[in-house]
């Protein structure tokens, strides 16, 4: 068969065609090349155990269509794990590295390109050619380090940007776009006017909305962008960028630096800055069908925190892993729900409280959630929201996200209401700021849309800031609940430790070392209109609106820092040593670093608590 058109294929290729497209580097390059492509997909069937090695029978480019593959070096270490959609050359491999081979680890179902065609691709398709070479490449550094490094994709964007940037103007023409970026071998381009970035336009874009959409190719390219596309910093980590293209659903992100372009990164560059990172256990929990997997996923979790930190990932990054790991079985869950359910009546936002709305989470996270429902809800539509609720509530139990013990769940009606309701609930909580409500609102004002319309989690962030930064008598009452927890350190700076019970000798460095941090910070924000929710961020946005020091927040920084790297090493050696992890350290076990850090970081969190009790001081009277 010869024909290139797509309508044309035979039906037996469409699939094979189909799946291409969502293939990293094959879902850049031109549609009718990928026609080409499939007239020579040879497809196999092997099964587990097959071993595939580097020789001329061997050439050529392989692409997990199903199954699981593991790449191993000449003394069987391993390199590499690659299931569905990932592809591998293993001539291309060896050329620096001989000796690496293929071991399926699943059956598998192959598809083969043939290297004549591989290598005309690579030859044609810069892009395409610089996938393989930076994917051999690390494969081969990997192989010197006898280790995987997963702090790799906690390297800033401008470390993998090379600074070219392509941009057109938006009265460019399509055709001359199409030739600018066919000559430049790219697969987007930025549309800019006089510096400021008005759009973007994707490879995908030409065919989709121009060719297929049968437009005059003389049109201005603005009609095909995407107009006011996201950016990212280019100090944002890959980790960053991973998430946010995942999110969004796209491929192509412009980077910026001090607000001017710097450049832009792609699917493609951040498979390869690291393909098998932890990291892509985020996009591995997107493709489950079942709870079950979503359950053995989850259970996995434990021994991965032993990897990262001894991998020298720090806390704040293991704490921002977790929670993109939670908020993607929570995802995964709602879908499952929508399909059984169907859609929502009424537009609605899944929003995550306490450590998950910080982005803060480490294991034994329990679930703390809840649902803004947009006030065109009917009765009739409540019964959706609480079987949606209750679906996915017991799936996070399922996954190990424990019920909540005081009931902060979407699950239960008062954190399951309309935008309204929820005003309401916020102007009783600030009026009368009991001890209860105190506790909830701790929880609740640290929240996140995790899933859903984020304007309805905006609109109640915007107006519980503006109810409580002017009320001194709520604020007062927060400030109290922050002194409530006072550092583990007594006079002459020795450790107040527990002295009975299971952890009798021992410190509770959360309870008393970083939820103390946690409210103090919260507090500031909420005083000072902050609408940053991470710790870390609002502690740098404090400093940006001159309610808080330099110094100050830098200490409050270090000071979480420590305590919470204390924390999840102590953690780690617990579950090395088959013990179940919780928040206690023993002082007797801590080196004399340690020992110094954490009481100079508890001696900061004093001297934070006075600095609360002075400012707030007239309301408390």
């Amino acid at each position: 068969m010869t024909s290139e058109n797509s309508a044309t294929l035979q039906p037996e290729l469409n699939s094979i065609r189909d799946f291409l497209l969502e293939c990293i580097p094959f879902d850049e390059l031109p549609i009718e090349q990928v026609n080409r492509i499939v007239n020579h997909i040879e497809i196999s069937y092997h099964r587990k155990g097959t071993i595939f090695k580097s020789d001329e029978n061997e050439a050529g480019l392989r692409i997990v269509r199903s199954g699981a593959v593991e790449l191993r070096s000449e003394n069987n270490r391993l390199l590499d794990r690659v299931g569905e959609g990932f592809s591998f050359n293993l001539m291309g491999l060896n050329q620096e590295q001989p000796g690496i081979h293929a071991v399926l680890i699943e059956d598998c179902l192959i598809y083969y390109l043939p290297e004549k065609s591989y290598q005309g691709l690579r030859q044609e398709f810069r892009y395409f050619n610089r996938f393989f070479h930076s994917q051999r490449s690390r494969r081969v550094r990997r192989a010197a380090r006898h280790e995987p490094n997963p702090s790799d994709m906690m390297r800033p964007i401008k470390d993998l940007i090379n600074g070219e940037i392509f941009t057109v103007t938006p009265n460019t023409s399509i055709q001359q776009c199409a030739a600018h970026m066919s000559e430049k071998r790219i697969s987007s381009i930025l549309i800019t006017q006089q510096d400021s970035l008005l759009g973007i336009v994707t490879d995908r874009d030409i065919r989709s909305r121009a060719v297929a959409q049968g437009l005059d190719l003389q049109a201005n390219v603005s009609v095909i962008m995407t107009e006011e596309p996201r950016v990212i910093d280019a100090q944002a980590s890959l980790f960053d960028a991973t998430l946010l293209m995942t999110q969004l659903g796209i491929h192509h992100l412009p980077v910026v630096e001090n607000k001017q372009l710097s450049g832009i990164i792609s699917a493609s560059d951040l498979m390869r800055a690291k393909q098998d990172d932890p990291v892509y256990l985020v996009q591995h929990i997107s493709r489950q069908t079942e709870l079950s997997t979503l359950t053995q996923i989850a259970q996995s979790i434990p021994n991965l925190l032993v990897q990262w930190v001894h991998a020298g990932i720090r806390a704040h990054q293991v704490s921002h892993i977790f929670t993109a790991i939670s908020d993607a079985i929570t995802h995964k869950l709602i879908h499952f729900a929508e399909q059984k359910l169907g859609p929502a009546p009424v537009p609605y936002c899944w929003l995550g409280f306490g450590s998950q709305g910080r982005s803060e989470q480490l294991l034994g996270a329990d679930q703390d959630n809840g649902l803004i429902i947009h006030n065109s809800m009917q009765p009739e539509d409540a019964p959706w929201f609480e079987q949606l609720a209750h679906f996915v509530c017991d799936g996070l139990n399922a996954c190990g996200y424990e019920y909540c013990k005081g009931k902060v769940m979407a699950t239960t009606n008062e954190w399951r209401q309309p935008l309204h309701e929820w005003q309401v609930t916020v102007d009783r909580w600030t009026r009368s700021p009991t001890d209860d409500a105190v506790m909830r609102v701790s929880i609740f004002f640290d929240l996140r849309c995790v899933h859903g319309d984020q304007t309805l989690c905006d609109e109640l962030q915007t107006y519980m800031l503006k109810k409580t930064s002017s009320n001194s008598i709520f604020l007062a009452a927060l400030a109290q609940n922050a002194l409530s927890n006072d550092p583990p350190l007594g006079i002459f700076r020795r450790f107040v430790v527990e002295h009975n019970g299971e952890h009798a000798d021992q410190l509770n460095v959360k309870k008393r070392g970083i939820i103390p941090i946690v409210d103090i910070v919260r507090l500031h924000a909420l005083a000072n209109q902050v609408t940053a929710v991470n710790t870390l961020d609002r502690l740098q946005k404090l400093v940006e609106c001159k309610a808080m020091t330099m110094v100050d927040s830098r200490n409050l920084q270090d000071a979480l820092r420590v305590i919470m790297q204390a924390r999840i090493e102590n953690q780690a050696q617990q579950i090395i040593n088959g013990e179940s992890p919780n928040h206690y350290l023993n002082p007797d076990n801590m080196s004399k670093l340690l020992r110094k850090q954490l009481k100079d970081a508890f001696s900061i969190v004093k001297d934070a608590q006075l600095s609360v009790k002075n400012q707030y001081r007239q309301g408390m009277a």
